[in-house]
């Protein structure tokens, strides 16, 4: 099968949904098929074109951003070029390009799959509020036009003022997560290497710099808890310098934790394996995030496959894995005194918060995931076909029929 994905950011760029799609499209390659990635030359020094993991991707030039969105005039016509030779057309949104793209296909006859990861929400301002307009009458049209709509969750869909519109198309595929193994060798190294001491309690976070992410949130807690907790440390994983977007965010975060000095810690981006040794170092994980921008957080569940329990905020989606497991806790957005609590509770006593994780790490694997979309991808490819020889067959029926009455 010949897969074109679309989506606005694609790596080396770094996030929940950068690491989703290449996950499944790296499986889907190894699984046979022909996949394409269409997506923003963010960076001036990325290749236009370039091979990777068995996928080909494809980079149309950057003429400015509007926030986390960005502006490429050239993606029609290099998006016609890649639908024109494409099975299956699959897009990522939030992505300003999608509706267009999904017109394109529709008008091929191609079927179009949409995952859809969050509601846009941009900060406040003109240009935003009409970013924001502009983005939900595209998502509007790209979900008309789509044969599936896959989400993370039911939980989050019911919840959005947008998907539960679409819910009739709706297919809830839990994202891809992934945890390399690792040595006690691995885990020595790591502390070694981030000056980790005996005794003291790390509590992980792994994210963007983002503000939709709350860190300022946890940073508040933090000094609660260091009154039951002394030894209790911080390492954030995760970009956190020049994040597009985040820079006004970036220096309010850095004025609160700089009282925090030792019991907080940028890591930056971590590669695979160290990855996997922050999270089997880490007693708790944390994902205070704050709106609807996040729709779930997969490194709660990469956190629960190495037994390490999670405090997530109760937002529709982001609370499910906790929620189905009992690994963790659950606790209000934007609310440090009960995030502290909960942190306090967990470092109290983590066996509490063991859960029972096995079958919802098993369901989120990335070859599981990888089998779900071929599955909806065969299914809609099928269906489109079926109705293309139907609209045939029809077209061939009404020709006889004028002949007939000539």
């Amino acid at each position: 099968m010949r897969i074109l994905v679309a989506l606005t950011y694609y790596r080396p760029h770094y996030s929940g949904l950068t690491l989703y799609t290449e996950r499944v499209a790296r499986l889907l390659a190894e699984h046979g098929h022909q996949v394409s990635i269409l997506t923003s030359r963010f960076d001036p020094g990325l290749s236009k074109y370039e091979r990777c993991d068995g996928v080909e991707v494809y980079r149309p030039r950057v003429w400015f951003h509007i926030s986390k969105g960005v502006i490429m005039p050239s993606m029609p016509f290099i998006a016609w070029k890649l639908i024109r030779k494409a099975d299956v057309v699959h897009l990522h949104v939030p992505q300003f390009d999608a509706a267009s793209i999904a017109v394109l296909s529709r008008l091929m006859r191609k079927p179009v799959i949409l995952t859809y990861h969050c509601d846009l929400r941009l900060p406040a301002g003109a240009v935003h509020h009409l970013a924001n307009r502009v983005s939900d009458a595209s998502n509007h049209v790209t979900a008309s036009a789509a044969n599936v709509i896959v989400h993370n969750t039911l939980d989050y869909a019911q919840n959005s003022p947008f998907l539960r519109r679409y819910l009739h198309k709706l297919q809830p595929v839990f994202p891809p997560v992934e945890v390399e193994q690792v040595s006690q060798t691995d885990l020595r190294a790591f502390r070694e290497k981030y000056h980790i001491l005996p005794g003291q309690r790390i509590i992980g976070m792994a994210a963007r710099l983002a503000s939709e992410k709350g860190v300022e949130f946890l940073a508040q807690a933090l000094p609660l808890v260091l009154e039951e907790f002394p030894q209790a440390r911080v390492l954030f994983v995760g970009p956190h310098q020049n994040v597009v977007g985040e820079e006004k965010y970036a220096r309010r975060v850095a004025q609160l934790i700089a009282h925090l000095e030792g019991q907080w810690s940028f890591l930056g981006t971590a590669a695979s394996k160290e990855m996997s040794a922050f999270f089997h170092t880490s007693e708790v994980l944390v994902l205070p995030s704050i709106n609807s921008t996040e729709s779930y957080g997969m490194v709660q569940v990469e956190a629960m496959a190495c037994g390490v329990p999670v405090i997530a905020t109760d937002l529709p989606g982001v609370r499910v894995p906790v929620r189905e497991t009992g690994a963790g806790l659950i606790v209000p957005p934007a609310n440090a005194e009960e995030l502290a609590r909960a942190l306090v509770a967990i470092l109290r006593d983590p066996e509490r918060y063991d859960g029972h994780t096995e079958d919802f790490v098993k369901l989120s694997t990335p070859e599981s995931v990888a089998n779900q979309y071929e599955k909806i991808f065969d299914r809609a490819l099928r269906n489109t076909q079926h109705e293309r020889l139907t609209q045939v067959a029809a077209d061939e029926k009404t020709d006889c029929d004028m002949m007939s009455k000539e």
